[in-house]
C-alpha cells in the first residue's frame, strides 16, 4: 500500500511501465511455494537475486526478461531509486533465443478458486480515527490507507442468505478472517478462541450482528456492531452491502504503529460483480489454508 501510494503514483514510473514494460503483481508467497511451472519460472528469476527461496520473503521488486534472466531488483521504495533501476534494466543485454513457456498443470495449493456456485464479497477496511499527527510521509500514507480483500461464501450459505436464514459459518469466517486491521499490512488472523461474542439476525434482508473479538493476551480486540442489507431477486443474491464498525485495539507483527489504545474502525462488505480484477484473489485467511478458511 505505501509502493501504491508513493513509487507508483510517481508519473514517471508509471510512464516507464506503460512504454517499456509488463507490470506483473504476484503474492511471493504463493509462487516462492508452487511446484508448477509459473512457480519454477518466478523461483528461477527470485534465485538470482538476493532473495532466494527457501530463505524466507523473496518480495521485492524485479525485472527479467522473457527468459527468466534476472536485469533488476529492489527492495526499497522510493521513485527515485526505482526509475534508476528501470533506466539502468533498460540497458541491459536480453536473452532472445530461449523456449516457448508453456502454463502446464497449475498447484492447486496455490491456485484455488471462489467456491462454486457461491459469491466474492468485496472487503474494504479503514481506521475512522486515533492517529497521532506526524510529519513522516510514509506514516501519513498508512494513516490514510485502505485495507482490501476478498470475503468467500460457499453456494450453501448463500442458498440460506437467500432463504433468509443467517448460517454460522458464514458470521463466523466473516469475523475471523474479515474483522481485521489489515490497513498497514499483513494482518494476524482471530483463532475460534477468539471469538467471545457472536450474535446475528437476518430479517426481511436486514443483517445485523454484535461482534465482540479478543485474544487471550488482551492486547487485541474489535468489539464491533454489523449492519446490512441482502437483496435477492429471483432466487439470487443481486446485492449484498454491510459495514462493521466499532472499537479496534492493538496491533499484530506486520501491522505495526497502530493508534494508541482503543479507535474506531470500520469494515465495509460489498458484492463483487467480477469486473475488478482484484475479484479473483483469494481471501488473505486463506493462503494455503484454504480447507481452514472455509471450514
Amino acid at each position: 500500500m505505501l509502493d501504491r501510494e508513493s513509487t507508483f503514483k510517481n508519473p514517471e514510473v508509471v510512464k516507464l511501465l506503460k512504454e517499456n514494460f509488463i507490470p506483473i503483481a504476484i503474492d511471493q508467497a504463493y509462487q516462492r511455494r508452487q511446484k508448477d511451472n509459473e512457480g519454477s519460472f518466478y523461483q528461477k528469476i527470485a534465485n538470482q537475486s538476493p532473495r532466494k527461496v527457501g530463505k524466507g520473503t523473496t518480495q521485492g521488486l524485479y525485472i527479467a526478461d522473457a527468459s527468466g534472466k534476472l536485469l533488476g531488483f529492489t527492495n526499497n521504495r522510493g521513485a527515485e531509486r526505482v526509475i534508476n533501476m528501470m533506466r539502468k534494466a533498460m540497458k541491459e543485454p536480453r536473452t532472445t533465443d530461449f523456449g516457448k513457456i508453456t502454463k502446464g498443470k497449475s498447484d492447486p495449493r496455490y491456485n484455488p478458486s471462489p467456491p462454486k456456485g457461491g459469491l466474492v464479497i468485496r472487503v474494504t477496511t479503514k481506521v475512522l480515527g486515533g492517529y497521532e499527527k506526524t510529519e513522516n510521509t510514509y506514516r501519513e500514507i498508512m494513516h490514510a490507507s485502505l485495507g482490501r480483500d476478498n470475503f468467500w461464501v460457499t453456494a450453501g450459505e448463500k442458498k440460506e442468505l437467500i432463504n433468509g436464514k443467517l448460517p454460522d459459518t458464514f458470521l463466523h469466517r466473516l469475523a475471523r478472517f474479515h474483522l481485521v486491521d489489515n490497513t498497514r499490512g499483513e494482518p494476524t488472523m482471530w483463532s475460534s478462541g477468539d471469538i467471545r461474542t457472536i450474535k446475528g439476525n437476518l430479517e426481511n434482508g436486514q443483517l445485523s450482528a454484535k461482534v465482540v473479538l479478543k485474544n487471550d493476551q488482551g492486547d487485541r480486540g474489535y468489539e464491533a456492531q454489523i449492519l446490512g442489507i441482502i437483496k435477492t431477486e429471483a432466487g439470487e443474491i443481486t446485492g449484498f452491502d454491510a459495514v462493521a464498525k466499532g472499537q479496534y485495539w492493538g496491533e499484530g507483527k506486520y501491522t505495526r504503529n497502530a493508534p494508541k489504545g482503543r479507535f474506531p474502525l470500520a469494515v465495509a462488505f460489498k458484492l463483487a460483480d467480477g469486473k475488478d480484477i482484484a475479484d479473483s484473489i483469494p481471501p488473505q485467511g486463506s493462503r494455503g489454508w484454504v480447507r481452514g478458511y472455509i471450514n
